[in-house]
């Protein structure tokens, strides 16, 4: 018993199977994503400062839908409300997990990630704030650098070609999990206009439904497909940013399997939906929100004005003392013990990649800013505030990559070819029967 006791209080350490294998089979499909996002991005900056950018202008701005239900947007309204929402479905479902049978499941194992996550939303937030009073801008843009993009962070380390251990990329993702429901419920909160109550009675009447569906274990996608759809329309219609009604329904379903179930509710729902959202929605949202002007002009509006400095800052500076320092002062606080092999700079290394915030900081920029103007110049600043701590986080990483590769390599040694590495047999972590299935 005090040997287990003495197990969990190591940060940073070995994962227990079952949980690295979820983790595993969601960042590899998250990294993949994440290099189709990165080329997305690219492609907008490219084609936004080109010639044709005139065209790009009009198919972003081309509305299509059907405005007797309220649903006339342009292309990129659509991908923002509508394609969102399936990332935040998914992010839903990952929190779920990281509640019930994840990380976050006991306050032991949550303190010290949530302690983190909040840090690093909170210093950014502050320090955007106190560059623009300072400055004299508008404070609207606060929450602009809060979140942290997983699949951009995943797709800088793929290109690096490094071999970070999976408890460092486990970790990496939740805080970008607890990062996701900041973000949404600053976007529910503080980003709401014009309320239609009849249609936000519609949308809970709805997410009852949803419960009660997965309350009776009714199963068939062909009720819940169209029934996520109706809520979507709803929570858009009622004046709720329509990405809300993603994670609401992401948080409903359930996790837990039931005797003789393969897999969860959540785990089909994710393994489905996944490659869409990473191959899909979010590179088709970064495609129609990344296209900014980048001239000699716009860069030094970056740098000299007060709202898009507070976005670069909050991102390359707050994001990495939030995290760090809320890291250190809650693992000092819940006695855990760092893994002895590594280093407090490895923890900082990953503070600074977490500093990229790629996609939800786009949307909230665009939120914050309606006016297009206003909007271009944070959107460029979220895009250069990402590359700078892509950029430091990169060499910070490689710095101790030798380190990595070692760790690497021991966690996935499997010598007897039995599906499971080695390291597992030998610490007494165990295989975790059943969590290699395909979820």
């Amino acid at each position: 018993m005090r040997a287990a006791r003495r197990e969990r209080s190591v940060f940073l350490g070995l994962l227990p199977w079952p949980e690295r294998v979820q983790v595993a089979r969601a960042l590899r499909t998250e990294t993949v994503g994440g290099l189709v996002l990165l080329a997305a991005a690219v492609v907008a900056l490219v084609w936004a400062n080109t010639p044709w950018s005139g065209a790009y202008e009009q198919i972003r701005d081309f509305h299509f839908g059907i405005p007797a239900l309220g649903l006339d947007l342009s292309v990129g309204h659509w991908t923002a409300d509508g394609l969102l929402a399936v990332f935040f479905l998914v992010a839903g479902i990952e929190l779920k997990r990281e509640l019930v049978v994840g990380e976050l499941r006991t306050p032991a194992t949550a303190a010290l990630p949530v302690i983190a996550a909040v840090c690093g939303m909170a210093v950014p937030a502050a320090l955007y704030l106190a560059t623009t009073s300072v400055g004299g801008g508008s404070g609207a843009g606060w929450a602009v650098p809060m979140a942290t993009d997983i699949a951009f962070a995943l797709a800088v380390l793929a290109v690096l070609s490094t071999h970070l251990p999976s408890a460092l990329r486990a970790f990496l993702l939740t805080l970008a999990v607890v990062d996701d429901l900041g973000a949404i419920l600053v976007i529910a909160i503080f980003f709401t206009a014009d309320l239609n109550p009849a249609a936000l009675i519609g949308a809970l009447a709805g997410l009852v439904v949803f419960y009660l569906l997965q309350r009776y274990r009714v199963h068939g996608w062909w009720w819940y497909a169209p029934l996520g759809v109706v809520i979507w329309a709803l929570m858009y219609n009622g004046g709720v940013h329509a990405t809300v009604a993603g994670v609401a329904m992401g948080l409903i379903l359930r996790a837990t399997r039931d005797p003789g179930e393969h897999a969860s509710p959540g785990e089909r729902t994710e393994h489905l939906l996944r490659p869409v959202s990473a191959g899909v929605a979010v590179p088709l949202f970064a495609l129609f929100a990344a296209g900014v002007s980048v001239s000699t002009g716009a860069l030094g509006e970056v740098f000299t004005r007060p709202e898009p400095l507070g976005v670069v800052l909050g991102l390359v500076v707050g994001k990495t003392v939030g995290i760090f320092a809320g890291t250190y002062l809650a693992a000092r606080f819940t006695r855990a013990r760092l893994n002895p092999d590594l280093a407090w700079a490895d923890v900082l290394a990953l503070a600074v990649l977490a500093g990229i915030g790629f996609t939800v900081a786009l949307l909230i920029g665009e939120l914050a800013f309606p006016d297009p103007a206003d909007a271009e110049h944070i959107k460029a600043a979220v895009l250069f505030g990402s590359l700078i701590a892509a950029v430091v986080a990169a060499l910070l990483v490689k710095r101790s990559n030798k380190i990595y590769r070692r760790l690497w390599e021991a966690e996935t040694l499997d010598e007897d070819a039995d599906g499971v590495p080695d390291i597992y047999q030998q610490t007494g972590h165990g295989s975790g029967q059943g969590a290699g299935g395909e979820a």
